[in-house]
């Protein structure tokens, strides 16, 4: 049961990576721009969590996995305080 949800999560964020970048290809919204870089970092960090848990259970990936969503969070805070005007 727990594949299935890690599973649905991943290609879950990775649809919202995609209509993102759709959207912004559409408009050229700075702030599409931003929150499809800040989603890839969360769709990153989703797919590695398959990786970890699924395919190599034996071996620890929390601190690889962590860093993708820390940077995506991140850039989408910056972008977000960037265009704040």
């Amino acid at each position: 049961m727990a594949a299935a949800v890690f599973i649905a999560c991943a290609l879950t964020s990775v649809l919202c990576v995609v209509l993102l970048v759709r959207g912004w290809l559409a408009s050229r919204s700075r702030l599409l721009l931003w929150s499809s870089l800040g989603f890839t970092g969360l769709a990153l960090n989703n797919i590695m969590l398959v990786v970890d848990r699924l395919v190599v259970p034996h071996i620890d990936l929390g601190l690889a996995r962590t860093l993708p969503a820390f940077l995506g969070v991140l850039v989408l805070l910056i972008g977000c305080i960037w265009d704040a005007d």
